[in-house]
């Protein structure tokens, strides 16, 4: 097993077969897993069932309320689009399942087809961006908290539902979801490093602020969380696969292979309530 470290964020683990892991190389995958928030594993020829099996020896399987389940196996979602529809999934910067009361621990995303070019996934690091920010700002952002929802992504009344064309459902679960409120700095429950967690998708506003104080100070923090220093443009390939940490990192699918098919089995893992 060789671990080679990225330059934006994440590390590439090499030479490893997650499908039949020893103890020993689990216990080193946690470790880097932990330190770096998302790893990439190459050449691998993951069943469905071996996915779920690696899945469960992080925690217990998030069966997802929105996402199209897969026709044999109810924990792996379905993240597909067919070559006549023109809206992705995940096609802009955000975190999964903030907008939950736990949010989930991490996400294994199986590359299972993919277009002949394009189609890729860019992440960064809440670790870096926390990191950039004045001792000033981060004292500040140390008292404050914020308001996440899923209502205005996967409610009954929003565009995004219609665009995606019954790939997403459930929406008066969505609907129905209090909206949770997370500390803007965490401390992470594995590696003890502090994190920014706002994003984009999913986070409305400062608790006890309106949308519009919020605005100012939340689009400058994404910003910060941008920077392209931060950033690894990962390319999919037959056999990969990414299993990143939702507490440490954001992610953006690209919608750049219109008239293609791509379609990824996605396992989500349950996480604990975060704390400063």
């Amino acid at each position: 097993m060789k671990i080679k470290n990225l330059d934006g964020v994440g590390a590439e683990v090499l030479e490893l077969d997650i499908g039949n892991l020893s103890a020993r190389e689990f216990a080193e995958l946690e470790r880097v897993f932990a330190e770096e928030g998302l790893v990439f594993f190459r050449d691998q020829q993951l069943t469905p069932q071996q996915h779920i099996d690696f899945a469960r020896r992080w925690g217990e399987i998030n069966i997802n309320r929105f996402f199209k389940a897969h026709s044999e196996y109810p924990e792996i979602a379905m993240v597909a689009k067919e070559p006549e529809q023109t809206a992705n999934i995940g096609g802009g910067w955000h975190t999964d399942h903030s907008y939950d009361v736990e949010p989930a621990l991490g996400s294994i995303l199986v590359a299972r087809e993919l277009p002949p070019a394009n189609g890729d996934t860019w992440f960064t690091s809440m670790y870096a961006a926390y990191d950039a920010l004045s001792p000033g700002l981060k004292e500040t952002l140390a008292s404050l908290h914020a308001v996440h929802s899923a209502k205005h992504v996967f409610g009954s009344e929003v565009k995004y539902q219609r665009e995606t064309g019954g790939r997403l459902g459930n929406s008066e679960a969505a609907d129905g979801l209090p909206d949770p409120v997370h500390p803007v700095i965490i401390t992470h429950p594995l590696s003890g490093k502090k994190a920014l967690y706002v994003n984009p998708g999913f986070t409305l506003r400062f608790n006890g602020w309106s949308a519009e104080e919020s605005a100012p100070l939340l689009n400058y923090l994404f910003d910060v969380a941008m920077d392209a220093a931060f950033v690894t443009q990962f390319k999919w390939q037959p056999g990969s696969i990414a299993f990143w940490d939702n507490r440490a990192t954001w992610h953006f699918a690209q919608n750049d292979y219109h008239g293609c098919r791509r379609v990824m089995h996605r396992i989500t893992i349950e996480g604990c309530a975060l704390s400063a």
